[in-house]
């Protein structure tokens, strides 16, 4: 059995323990970013490294072993499963089957001014042969045509996906434009939305958890409380960020209730992402607090000779003011 379904049970039986926090890498930016997914060459920021090197650093992960899903594109996992990357493997792979307008972050692009509109570039016909687990991605804009388009969207592919025998975890996003909610109300409007769109399937046809945004620990409780072992919350990274916002973000999401993170760009784009997944896990375990791991993370780092892209200094700040409301000093 993969780590993912074991710690799955576990958290469905009410017997999780901080050892079954699932962690994710999500290296599908191709399908947002295009040419910018593997990330910026060491010291430049407009050079960025080869599709070679992207794959490179998914087989590396899966080796080590540390994270328990490793999400990626279609064409990605394909090459992978070819190579037998994951048959010996306790780390699961999983597809990106949707990719929604909002995640289209490419050069002198401006699809970030417009409201999210759905649309599917993988075939779940293809995936099935490579893998059986998928992320489903949704915004909800506060606008009833937009909303029931997504809406309309999710409940094909849960048709689909049940023909198919694909399993998915469901991707929500804050909206990326302004949608008339007040900040304040917003993170609750996104818990609405989740708990209402969710409440129309039964259970083969819902998301085996889901990955939302981190908004604070007053949403986090109400929602990781509402329904618990069923309705299981994870959480997306982000922007990369401090190594302190990483370390941080995982420990709050993991004490007000979320049992997965999926990161991509702060697993990605640290100058080792395997120690930094690592050192997530002893957080989560509550070996290290956040600052005490940027610490050892800083000294890993000179004892293996690697320039670190920002000094001890500045890699303690937390720069994410949701933070800020759960931090512990």
């Amino acid at each position: 059995m993969k780590s993912l379904d074991e710690k799955l049970n576990k958290i469905r039986t009410n017997t999780y323990k901080p050892t079954d926090f699932i962690i994710a890498d999500a290296k599908d930016g191709e399908l947002g970013g295009g040419a910018q997914a593997p990330g910026p060459k060491k010291g430049e920021t407009s050079s960025y490294k080869c599709y070679t090197e992207y794959l490179q650093a998914m087989r590396e992960m899966v080796k080590s072993g540390l994270v328990d899903v490793m999400l990626m594109s279609a064409y990605s996992a394909e090459i992978l499963f070819q190579e037998g990357c994951f048959s010996k493997s306790p780390v699961t792979p999983a597809v990106r089957l949707n990719d929604t307008t909002d995640i289209w972050g490419l050069r002198g692009s401006n699809y970030n001014s417009f409201p999210s509109n759905n649309f599917r570039t993988a075939s779940l016909n293809r995936v099935k042969e490579i893998a059986d687990l998928g992320l489903y991605s949704i915004t909800f804009s506060n606008n009833v045509e937009k909303d029931v388009a997504s809406l309309q969207g999710l409940k094909d592919f849960q048709v689909e996906a049940a023909e198919k025998g694909i399993r998915y975890f469901l991707e929500v996003f804050n909206p990326q434009i302004d949608i008339k909610v007040d900040p304040k109300i917003l993170p609750f409007y996104i818990n609405d939305c989740i708990v209402r769109c969710l409440s129309g399937s039964v259970r083969a046809d819902r998301p085996l958890f889901l990955k939302i945004q981190y908004n604070g620990p007053k949403a986090m409780e109400e929602l990781s409380n509402y329904d618990p072992g069923r309705l299981i919350i994870g959480i997306l990274g982000s922007g990369k960020g401090t190594m302190r916002d990483t370390f941080e973000l995982v420990r709050q999401a993991e004490k007000y209730g979320a049992r997965v993170a999926l990161f991509g760009r702060k697993i990605l784009l640290t100058e080792s992402p395997i120690k930094t997944v690592e050192l997530m896990r002893r957080v989560v375990q509550k070996e290290l607090g956040s600052k005490e791991a940027v610490g050892v993370y800083h000294d890993f780092l000179k004892n293996e000779k690697i320039q670190p892209y920002l000094d001890l200094e500045q890699d303690m700040i937390i720069s994410d003011s949701t933070l800020n409301h759960g931090l512990e000093y």
